[in-house]
């Protein structure tokens, strides 16, 4: 697995009322929903080591840390950025931040864990 430590990418959202706490049902506020910071992070982690897997490859999440520190706006732009922290086996570890116009409104850890998708997928159960 050639990903290295360092690694990083960041992914921007303009904020919409589909991004909302309202939306994401976590809330009752129009503003940047948790459950979508986390999302955000969780594609700039993906997106970061992403190019570097081998064929048949891919990541999955496993654990996930987030301190939501300040609100962000609808019509607001954010961006997540990752880096890989740490890898440990076929467990990589990153940082993730998220800014808006304003400033840092998250930080946190995300790890996620390299894995063959069919085999992947074929460990998940049915509900048939």
């Amino acid at each position: 697995m050639p990903v290295i430590t360092g690694a990083s990418a960041a992914v921007d959202l303009l904020v919409t009322d589909a991004d909302t706490a309202i939306a994401h049902r976590s809330g009752e506020v129009p503003v940047l929903a948790t459950p979508r910071v986390i999302a955000l992070c969780e594609q700039a982690a993906f997106t970061a080591v992403a190019p570097e897997l081998a064929a048949g490859q891919t990541t999955v999440s496993m654990k996930v840390q987030i301190d939501h520190l300040a609100p962000s706006a609808i019509g607001q732009t954010v961006t997540a950025e990752a880096v890989v922290e740490r890898i440990q086996g076929r467990r990589i570890m990153f940082t993730v931040s998220v800014h808006d116009d304003h400033g840092l409104i998250a930080v946190g850890r995300v790890t996620r864990v390299v894995v063959d998708a069919e085999e992947f997928l074929a460990k998940a159960r049915s509900t048939d």
